[in-house]
């Protein structure tokens, strides 16, 4: 893939002069920010394919600097790096939009993958698609609301909303439980949270949306 920009938000300054020289010499063009300020300015002036954020920043915190991007309508996919790091910290981050976490410290070799996950999932997005069709209606993406063609909306959860936007995007790809395991909840272990997860989007949306290939996973229900 060509050069992908990174936004990469942190106070510690040796960490982030150590991130900022490893992510250029894979190949990135990294901006930095010291504070969650600076980050927010960016992130709604400039164009990123990922973010890298941390959470306890000075002026504005990791948490609500996503939070306000994702009200502005940036749907760029963001990594939250923190020390905080039991479940519940993981759980919170997901539920304010990013799509990955990882706690401090951290396997750089591990960080550099999930980056790229993080990157191939946003190259999937085109430009300015941020509604995608789906059986029965359209997601809009940012605002994580389904708009139903009979009329009416349904608001999904973060990863509800990623679980769909997976599946919609590559409408005819079979999606096995670790592949979506992968893609969704790369903070989960159990695959039967994938089958959670279909079940509250069958619940909101009909049984339709999401189907299931026997022996082999889920793919997007028929348009």
């Amino acid at each position: 893939m060509a050069e992908a920009r990174i936004l990469l938000v942190e106070d510690d300054r040796q960490l982030s002069g150590m991130l900022t020289e490893i992510l250029r010499s894979e190949g990135y063009a990294v901006d930095v920010a010291g504070d969650g300020q600076r980050g927010l300015h960016l992130g709604l002036t400039r164009e990123y394919d990922v973010l890298v954020l941390d959470r306890g920043l000075p002026a504005v915190d990791g948490l609500d600097l996503l939070g306000r991007l994702r009200s502005k309508g940036v749907p760029t996919p963001a990594l939250v790096l923190s020390a905080l790091s039991n479940p519940a910290d993981r759980v919170e981050g997901l539920d304010a939009g990013a799509e990955d976490y990882l706690g401090k410290p951290f396997d750089v070799d591990e960080l550099l993958a999930r980056l790229r996950a993080l990157r191939r999932r946003g190259a999937a997005m085109p430009a300015g698609a941020q509604e995608i069709r789906m059986p029965g209606g359209r997601l809009d993406v940012p605002s994580r609301r389904v708009d139903l063609a009979e009329g009416g909306t349904v608001d999904l959860s973060e990863r509800e909303a990623s679980l769909l936007e997976l599946l919609a995007r590559r409408r005819n790809q079979v999606f096995s439980r670790r592949e979506v395991l992968e893609e969704v909840f790369p903070d989960v272990t159990d695959e039967g949270v994938v089958d959670t997860y279909v079940y509250y989007l069958r619940r909101k949306l009909g049984r339709g949306a999401v189907v299931t290939v026997r022996g082999l996973g889920y793919r997007c229900g028929v348009l």
